[in-house]
């Protein structure tokens, strides 16, 4: 499996970027242009199409062809009392490295990671489980100039914060989004899942103390057996500050927290 898993990938954040640089109902080049482009087989870029089909990224229209889909409504969480430091989900958590290479960033990866799209990058696949079972497939970039001794034994062992701290790195905040989606053929040959299985996935972009972007990671984990559980506060906390925008937080309609004030979370994961 590990040497489809980077062909992969490649293909995803090339039809990424082209999501990312082109608004909405820009059409993407034929098939034919893009194997030829990407050096791949037309299954392996259908299947990364359909991939992003799937979660609405994408819009196939039949006898026109492939196009960026309308963007979507972003929501934040945002809890800013304990960056970085929330209750770990049930279960004993282990990893098991699926490919480690040093790779260039490319345009995606180094837009997000703020280094040139030469400069090299320690990419890592590595399969999450909870008490021996699949949980999660993690992708994660982290620039070689952070962490050069970075090996793939660090991704293994413990808290990955806890081996980029050995290596210097003290991580300060991230910023993460969840959204829903599916499970591809391997995706689920990994996991354990039927294909097309729902499943959460993560994005985030983490800093150091000083600002800087030390690592960018996207993981799938599996929707029958991980939620996310919010607790929120909703006592009042005064007015608001003049000119502050209305508060709007996941599953509240916008208005409905005009008498609470603004809403205090913090956001946990749920092994079922």
């Amino acid at each position: 499996m590990a040497e489809p898993i980077l062909k992969r990938e490649r293909v995803r954040d090339y039809l990424l970027e082209l999501i990312e640089t082109h608004p909405p109902g820009a059409p993407i080049p034929a098939e034919r242009t893009l194997c030829r482009q990407l050096s791949v087989s037309r299954p392996t870029l259908r299947s990364a199409v359909d991939e992003l089909v799937n979660t609405g990224l994408l819009i196939r229209q039949h006898g026109r062809g492939t196009f960026v889909a309308p963007a979507k409504i972003t929501q934040e969480l945002v809890s800013g009392d304990r960056a970085m430091t929330v209750p770990q989900a049930s279960g004993v958590w282990t990893s098991r490295v699926l490919e480690h290479a040093r790779i260039p960033a490319g345009a995606r990866v180094g837009r997000r990671l703020r280094v040139s799209p030469a400069a090299e990058i320690a990419y890592t696949a590595r399969l999450r489980l909870v008490d021996g079972q699949p949980m999660a497939i993690e992708y994660l970039h982290v620039p070689v100039a952070v962490a050069p001794g970075l090996t793939p034994e660090d991704m293994e062992s413990g808290n990955f914060y806890d081996r980029l701290a050995e290596h210097g790195v003290r991580v300060r905040d991230a910023v993460q989004s969840i959204e829903p989606t599916v499970t591809n053929d391997a995706e689920s040959e990994l996991l354990g899942v039927p294909v097309f299985a729902p499943a959460l996935l993560f994005e985030r972009l983490t800093n150091d103390v000083a600002g800087r972007p030390v690592e960018y990671v996207h993981s799938l984990y599996r929707g029958d057996r991980y939620r996310i559980v919010s607790r929120l506060s909703l006592a009042p906390t005064g007015a608001a500050a003049p000119g502050a925008r209305a508060e709007h937080h996941p599953g509240i309609p916008p208005g409905d927290l005009s008498a609470t004030g603004r809403v205090r979370s913090t956001t946990t994961g749920d092994v079922q």
